[in-house]
């Protein structure tokens, strides 16, 4: 047995949201409601008792059908989300490339959100004036990294938010679907860097639709239905799982 911890460690998790099932139309139905008492709300369980664990190194795909609770574990891992029973333990630096242009204040210029967010992530500004060229030529996105980010494509985006992330060495790096807005050869270059991580120890939890790059790139996949882990095993016998799931009439072809 390892007596390394894992890079992440889920215990019992659970997500609830409190969902509004109607709003009043008038002001009339508003205190008709407060008087009544009546509930207008449901709770509703994002993700069920899920309990796993990664071990340092490991690149672990998450996949799953549209609302099935991917990027809210994803959330949770990254503390945006406190989950409302169950453990979180995260050990080693953290990255999360989880929502399309996080982090980014957009008055702010691509150069001085490159200071921000490394600030944020805990660096002092002369370190990440360090990074910062190298930053500037990954991301790739000329004479835009001196915009207002507002005027940011989502391609443009995703560039600078996975050329920070990435640059700043973390050991533990979170990817929600973000890689599925950029071009053909932006992805290839994103992709190479993973490996490099990869070949470094780095942890990875890599969120996606794309099947190919599962099975390419991830070493374990977890399956989300509803919610609640249906299964975790290996890349083939996952996406088998997955895809019996969205065309029950695959489920005979494997």
């Amino acid at each position: 047995m390892s007596l390394t911890a894992p890079a992440i460690r889920l215990q019992n998790v659970t997500q609830c949201f409190r969902v509004i099932q109607e709003r009043p139309d008038t002001v009339r139905e508003l205190f008709s409601k407060l008087f009544r008492r009546q509930s207008s709300y449901h709770n509703f369980e994002a993700v069920k008792n899920v309990s796993f664990e990664v071990p340092a190194g490991q690149m672990l795909g998450i996949i799953g059908r549209n609302g099935s609770g991917k990027s809210t574990l994803l959330k949770i891992v990254a503390g945006v989300y406190r989950p409302t029973s169950g453990t979180v333990k995260v050990n080693g630096s953290l990255a999360p490339l989880i929502e399309l242009g996080a982090g980014f204040h957009h008055e702010l210029t691509g150069r001085e959100n490159i200071l921000l967010n490394g600030l944020l992530m805990g660096y002092s500004k002369r370190e990440m004036l360090e990074r910062q060229q190298r930053i500037i030529e990954f991301a790739d996105i000329g004479d835009f990294i001196d915009a207002p980010v507002k005027q940011y494509s989502s391609g443009m985006y995703m560039r600078l938010a996975f050329a920070v992330a990435t640059e700043v060495d973390p050991q533990i790096l979170l990817v929600d679907e973000i890689l599925a807005v950029g071009d053909a050869g932006f992805q290839e270059k994103c992709f190479e860097r993973i490996r490099k991580f990869r070949e470094a120890g780095k942890t990875i939890l890599f969120v996606t639709h794309a099947m190919s790059d599962v099975q390419e790139h991830c070493e374990r996949v977890l399956l989300l239905e509803q919610g609640s882990i249906v299964m975790d095993s290996s890349p083939e016998a996952t996406i088998a799982m997955y895809k019996s799931l969205i065309t029950p009439e695959l489920a005979a072809a494997h």
